[in-house]
């Protein structure tokens, strides 16, 4: 079973995101919408999936270091712990900055950002490439001796920490602002009003942007998300926009020496030839967010297959240590399938009728290989048989309503 905080804490994430829409209706604040909230976690849930592979490389290398190069033995203590998740949190604030000043790493760092609210539901929009720019920034800990099992748990503590802190239904918070992280502090790190863009890095302390010159306290209301707004649902897309507009500009750059600064100067810089930085600019006045209308009955069948998508990835994720690697591939697959297939509803796209079916079938077969041992087969075999001919009738019958009814910002 996979013991990770992160992991673990998953029923209460979708218990405090309830709470929230609760708290944010009482303060008539419209707070969710459906379409952004399922990308969020879509986001989530490919960046779950993904780090099963991934991590084994980040957290490979960490153990290797810590058994071959450490410097000191560090017992593992109720001190030391704490003492490792204040040097944590040091190496997140730099690893933290890094990606929001070096344009290769913001590729990584920018999926959480290019939501257009802010909700609980953001702090799930994690990316699938920001381990690959960022996990050497805690080896010094594993030079200094800190066990690997220890600083997978301050990892998933201060993610824990940093869960709350994305709302707007909870105001300042009197002399905790001073050194910890809080809503406010990070609604602003969140804005990108330019005042705003690139302050407050900290994950559970606000201590070191006061140190290192990057705070700014929360004054106007933030505009969420990024200069250049992503507009699309597809959690796998709005992984990649950046570095396919990276690709781009790399082919407008004519030498090599200004190929590679492109890589490490801040997002937004060009050669003076190509017109030089670009700095954000102030929010226009005629700014809407990106959005898209279909039938309700659509989004009541998105909402009844994603639950379903979570059970599988919850599941999943619990029981990874104990796949081998073809399962392992093969669930992977059907979840990053699913959560793509959804943004093709929300966005109408002309394939996702057909794919769609494809996907439930899939989505049925996957379950019957691993649910073989887990329930009886005269069980199993009606149930699937029941969920495929009841998605595909439901989907069906809605097709026609739903290409009806036009797109706000397609």
């Amino acid at each position: 079973m996979n013991l990770s905080p992160v992991v673990i804490a998953i029923p209460m994430y979708f218990i405090l995101m309830a709470i929230e829409m609760i708290a944010l209706r009482f303060q008539k604040h419209p707070g969710y919408r459906l379409n952004d909230a399922i990308t969020n976690i879509n986001c989530g849930v490919l960046s779950q999936v993904t780090g099963v592979f991934i991590k084994v490389l980040s957290i490979g290398i960490y153990t290797l270091i810590f058994e071959k190069a450490a410097l000191f033995q560090i017992p593992n203590t109720i001190w030391t712990f704490l003492l490792l998740f204040f040097l944590y949190d040091f190496c997140y604030y730099w690893a933290h900055r890094m990606s929001h000043e070096i344009n290769l790493f913001w590729g990584g760092h920018v999926v959480h950002h290019s939501s257009e609210e802010y909700n609980l539901s953001v702090a799930l929009r994690q990316s699938s490439t920001q381990t690959l720019w960022t996990f050497f920034f805690y080896f010094p800990l594993a030079f200094l001796g800190f066990d690997p099992v220890m600083l997978v748990l301050a990892s998933g503590i201060n993610l824990l920490y940093q869960f709350w802190i994305h709302t707007e239904a909870i105001g300042k918070m009197g002399f905790l602002e001073h050194f910890l992280n809080t809503p406010s502090h990070h609604r602003v790190h969140h804005g990108r009003n330019p005042k705003y863009i690139d302050k407050n890095h900290g994950g559970t302390f606000i201590l070191f942007d006061k140190w290192f010159g990057t705070f700014q306290k929360e004054e106007e209301t933030p505009t969420y998300g990024i200069t250049t707004p992503v507009n699309s649902w597809n959690p796998v897309w709005v992984n990649l926009a950046h570095y396919a507009t990276m690709k781009q500009e790399l082919k407008q750059i004519k030498n090599w020496s200004d190929k590679v600064k492109y890589l490490v100067k801040k997002p937004g810089w060009l050669p003076e030839y190509l017109g030089g930085y670009r700095s954000p600019k102030e929010i226009e006045s005629n700014y809407q967010k990106f959005d898209t209308v279909v039938p309700s009955t659509m989004n009541w069948y998105v909402l009844v297959q994603y639950t379903l998508l979570l059970v599988l990835t919850g599941y999943f994720l619990f029981e990874v240590n104990n796949f081998t690697w073809l399962p392992k591939v093969l669930i992977s697959a059907i979840i990053i399938w699913t959560t793509v297939s959804f943004s093709g509803i929300f966005e109408k796209r002309s394939w996702y009728f057909p794919q769609e079916v494809l996907r439930i079938l899939a989505f049925a077969g996957i379950v019957f290989f691993i649910g073989q041992t887990l329930l009886p087969l005269p069980i199993l075999y009606p149930a699937l048989g029941t969920f495929a001919a009841f998605s595909i009738t439901w989907l069906w019958k809605n097709q026609q309503l739903n290409s009806k009814i036009p797109s706000a910002s397609l």
